[in-house]
């Protein structure tokens, strides 16, 4: 495929300004039915909903240790499981939002742009997934085994005993989710900025120091004040560096040998 063909793709994509609005509109609408279809679901599962997010818990305090959780004002709740399904929705219907944003900027993309996206839009759920599930299975049992250990049974005649509010429990857990998910899209990021030429794997090596310094205090302010689940945060978002930094030369790589390519075929014209 030629420059010109591609070209020609994106003159012929072309609309006027008023017709770019109503596209905007019409994928916003496909997106908003498809949250609040999602809400409805998520609103209607709303307490096993939560009771799942609060196996973390049971696994701190122990599988056949009985939880008892509280809410201090007659509507928390209530406002806890709209809050849990609105975040259950986004999370499902992200998919169909993607999708929606990727049909709209898709005809101002050149073809090749487009099949260089496409990976980039499927990685971007399953690394948000790997993130939740390392809060789920690890950074978040942890946590709460931490947090669990600061109780007294009756020394010094004062027992100090966790009754965790089931709205603080649900922000916890869902600002560590949304906190390692947004991380994990570490690669995803970089190696886009890379394509546009914006970054290169040798300015990532040069600059690894201060990267981790980054990482230390964005986990330090996104985590509970406990250094297991800073850390459970800060050595995972290390690693997602040291493999954007491979993901960014690979992209050089391709990059280089189609240059290379477009020079040859330049030549043998």
């Amino acid at each position: 495929m030629s420059a010109d063909d591609d070209q020609d793709d994106i003159d012929a994509s072309k609309a006027p300004l008023m017709d770019h609005l109503v596209e905007l509109r019409r994928r916003l609408l496909w997106s908003l039915l498809a949250v609040g279809a999602a809400f409805i679901l998520c609103f209607a599962f709303a307490k096993q909903i939560y009771n799942l997010l609060l196996w973390p818990y049971r696994w701190a305090a122990g599988v056949n240790t009985p939880i008892e959780m509280i809410y201090t004002a007659p509507q928390e709740f209530f406002f806890t499981e709209m809050k849990l399904a609105l975040f259950g929705a986004v999370f499902i219907a992200f998919p169909v939002i993607a999708s929606q944003l990727y049909m709209f900027v898709a005809p101002g993309l050149y073809k090749n742009e487009r099949r260089a996206f496409l990976p980039f839009l499927a990685a971007t759920p399953v690394l948000f997934l790997l993130g939740a599930a390392l809060v789920y299975f690890l950074a978040m049992p942890l946590a709460m085994t931490f947090f669990l250990s600061m109780q007294q049974s009756g020394e010094d005649g004062v027992k100090i005993a966790l009754t965790a509010k089931v709205s603080e429990y649900l922000s916890l857990i869902m600002t560590l989710i949304l906190a390692f998910g947004v991380c994990f899209q570490l690669p995803v990021v970089l190696t886009l900025l890379a394509r546009a030429g914006i970054i290169t794997a040798d300015w990532l090596r040069k600059y690894r120091r201060h990267a981790i310094m980054v990482m230390v205090v964005i986990a330090a302010v996104l985590t509970p004040p406990d250094p297991i689940s800073q850390l459970a945060l800060w050595i995972p978002t290390i690693l997602l560096y040291e493999l954007s930094i491979l993901a960014v030369s690979m992209a050089e790589k391709k990059r280089d040998q189609a240059k290379e390519a477009d020079e040859d075929d330049k030549s043998d014209e």
